[in-house]
């Protein structure tokens, strides 16, 4: 009934005076919602688990892969040969566990359903915040929901189709001696694939970060240019944490998008800059 009569209150009037109780009651119920989102992806992922270990998960390993013969026909293309094409891999898992099989199906249910929900669970994490923007503010972050989307879902793509199939024919195809046998565990790779999408996923949130930084008159185009030599370090460190491993090619991969990210938010931040120094310059 608190709760009710809190919404009816809110209807009645649009512009009454939260409490710091009542702030945290909105928010605890927009965090109910938002797992409650993930839930429903888990179990929708988690009906199709087998087709979805099968078509999407072990996909990255084999040798036909989408991404993989992309790679394979553009390096024809260019005059290239087969020098760029995927060998092909034989990866086989060993589950040494007796409830590996089942808790990886848990684990990738709930991470696959974050994914599948994620513009939903943001949805809720923007309705909570919006209410404290002016008129002003608001219309600025229009399409604020659809671009943090777009940038999640394109760095899990690119976890997943690029630095992924990567990864797996690198480190299969990598031996020291014909005696050792690669077999790593199911739980290992899945965690290593959740890493390199949903990690990555988050990165790619940079931009829209710095814009919002700048907006607030927080971050300056002059500071981020100013420091990028220090910023190729933390994003160097950021990719490090990310990857499953730390090898220089793997971090190649991760860190040039991430930098070229880097410098969009400077563009970013130049263009704000500049309309709040013209915004000023009409004031005065």
């Amino acid at each position: 009934m608190a709760l009710l009569d809190f919404f009816d209150k809110r209807k009645k009037d649009p512009n009454v005076e939260m409490s710091f109780i009542d702030h945290l009651e909105e928010l605890r119920w927009h965090i109910i919602r938002a797992v409650i989102g993930v839930l429903a992806g888990a179990i929708l992922v988690f009906v199709f688990i087998k087709d979805i270990v099968s078509k999407i998960i072990f996909a990255p390993t084999r040798a036909d892969f989408i991404s993989a013969k992309w790679l394979c026909i553009i390096g024809r293309k260019i005059g290239m040969g087969d020098a760029i094409c995927f060998p092909e891999v034989h990866a086989k898992f060993l589950e040494n566990q007796m409830t590996g099989q089942f808790i990886s199906s848990f684990t990738l249910a709930f991470v696959g359903g974050f994914i599948v929900a994620f513009p939903y669970v943001f949805w809720e994490f923007w309705k909570f915040v919006k209410p404290a923007l002016s008129p002003k503010e608001r219309k600025k972050t229009r399409g604020v929901i659809f671009w943090v989307s777009f940038l999640f879902f394109l760095g899990v793509a690119f976890g997943y189709y690029i630095l992924t199939p990567f990864m797996v024919n690198f480190y299969f195809n990598y031996t020291l001696s014909e005696q050792i046998v690669i077999m790593p565990s199911f739980s290992d790779y899945l965690e290593n694939l959740i890493w390199t999408t949903v990690g990555i996923g988050v990165l790619f949130q940079m931009p829209l970060l710095v814009m919002v930084l700048a907006r607030i008159g927080i971050v300056k185009a002059k500071f981020l240019k100013k420091y990028r030599r220090h910023a190729f370090v933390i994003i160097i460190t950021a990719a490090a944490i990310i990857t499953p491993s730390t090898d220089p090619f793997s971090l190649t991969i991760v860190t040039i998008p991430l930098y070229a990210l880097y410098e969009a938010s400077i563009i970013l931040a130049s263009r704000i800059n500049k309309r709040q120094d013209e915004a000023m310059n009409e004031w005065s």
